[in-house]
C-alpha cells in the first residue's frame, strides 16, 4: 500500500462540490488548479496530502506541507491557505479526518501505563509532519471502505481508532493527546476560542476571558499565543473580518451595516483592517465576490 493507491482512491471518490464522503468524519478533496490564498476556518482535523502541496498562514506562522506529509489542527483557527501545486493534469489530492476529542480521550484511557509520555505545556494548535507508512496504510484501508459499504459499518470505526492511535503515538502526539485531556492547556485555550467565536462582535476584557479559561492573565496570554499564534484581540479581529466577508457576499451594498454587525463602530477602521486582510476595501471585494459567485453559477453578476 502507498500514496499511489490513496491517490487513485481519492480521484475516484472525491466530489467537486464537497469534501464530505459516505464515511462519517472522512473527507476527500481533489483541487484541479491553484487559487489565490483564501481565508477559512481550519476545523479540528487531520489533513494528509496524497498529491500536490499546500501553504497555510495562521497568525504569525506559515506552514507548508506536501505529498506524504500531514497537518494536524487541534483548534478551529482562522487561516489563509492555498494549494501551491495543483493543475488539471496533476490535481492536489487530500485525505482528511475530523478529530473527535472524546475518541482520543478513550484511547488515552486504554493505553497501557508508561506507553504515552506526559503532556507538557500547551502545544501549537497546528503542526506538520512526515506521514509514517502505518498512517498512510490505515488511511488507504479506510478510504477503500467507500467501495464496501457493508463492511464500513463495522470496520470504519476500527480504522479511525487506528489512525488516531498512530497520531497520539507519533511525532505530533503531544498536540493530539491534548485534545483528549479535559484539563490540558489546549483544552483551556479551546474554551476561550469557542467563547470569542460565539461573541466575536462584542468587546471583551482579556482578564474576563482568562478567568473563563481558568488561567491567570499571564498564563492565558502565553498559552493562547502558543496554540493560536495570535493574541486574543488579533484572533477576534480575524473572526470579525472573515464573518464580514461572508456577509458581504450576500449584502454587497451594505458595507457600513456589515461593519457594525461584526463589531466595528468606525467605518474607516473597518475598511482599513478589511483591506489589510483581503487586499481590497470592502465595497470592491464585495463586487469581486459577487462576480466570482456568478461565474461559478453561470448567471449574470
Amino acid at each position: 500500500m502507498s500514496l499511489g493507491e490513496l491517490r487513485e482512491l481519492i480521484l475516484r471518490h472525491a466530489r467537486p462540490d464537497t469534501t464530505a464522503t459516505a464515511l462519517e468524519d472522512v473527507q476527500l478533496s481533489a483541487v484541479h488548479r491553484a487559487e489565490p490564498p483564501a481565508p477559512s476556518m481550519s476545523g479540528v482535523v487531520l489533513a494528509l496530502i496524497a498529491q500536490g502541496a499546500k501553504r497555510i498562514a495562521v497568525g504569525d506562522r506559515v506552514l507548508e506541507y506536501r505529498a506524504g506529509q500531514y497537518l494536524v489542527a487541534s483548534v478551529d483557527l482562522p487561516v489563509t491557505g492555498t494549494f501551491t501545486k495543483a493543475d488539471p493534469d496533476e490535481p492536489a489530492l487530500g485525505f482528511g479526518l475530523v478529530l473527535r476529542p472524546a475518541l482520543i480521550a478513550e484511547l488515552l484511557l486504554q493505553a497501557p501505563p508508561g506507553v504515552l509520555p506526559p503532556v507538557g505545556g500547551a502545544a501549537p494548535g497546528m503542526v506538520v509532519s512526515d506521514a509514517p507508512d502505518e498512517l498512510v496504510d490505515a488511511a488507504v484501508r479506510l478510504v477503500r471502505l467507500l467501495d464496501r459499504p457493508r463492511d464500513a459499518v463495522v470496520l470504519a470505526p476500527l480504522l479511525k481508532r487506528e489512525i488516531l492511535w498512530r497520531l497520539v503515538t507519533g511525532e505530533q502526539g503531544a498536540t493530539v493527546r491534548q485534545l483528549g485531556l479535559a484539563d490540558s492547556g489546549l483544552a483551556h485555550v479551546a474554551r476561550s476560542v469557542r467563547w470569542i467565536r460565539e461573541h466575536y462582535a462584542e468587546p471583551f476584557r482579556v482578564e474576563d476571558v482568562a478567568a473563563l479559561s481558568g488561567m491567570s492573565v499571564s498564563a492565558f496570554h502565553r498559552n493562547f499565543q502558543a496554540v493560536t499564534a495570535m493574541s486574543p484581540i488579533q484572533f477576534q479581529k480575524q473572526i470579525r473580518l472573515q464573518e464580514a466577508r461572508l456577509l458581504l457576499a450576500t449584502r454587497p451594498r451594505d458595507v457600513t451595516g456589515v461593519g457594525q454587525r461584526v463589531g466595528y463602530e468606525s467605518p474607516s477602521q473597518f475598511s482599513r483592517e478589511y483591506r489589510r486582510r483581503f487586499g481590497l476595501p470592502p465595497s470592491q471585494d464585495a463586487v469581486r465576490l459577487r462576480e466570482a459567485a456568478a461565474e461559478r453559477s453561470g448567471t449574470p453578476a
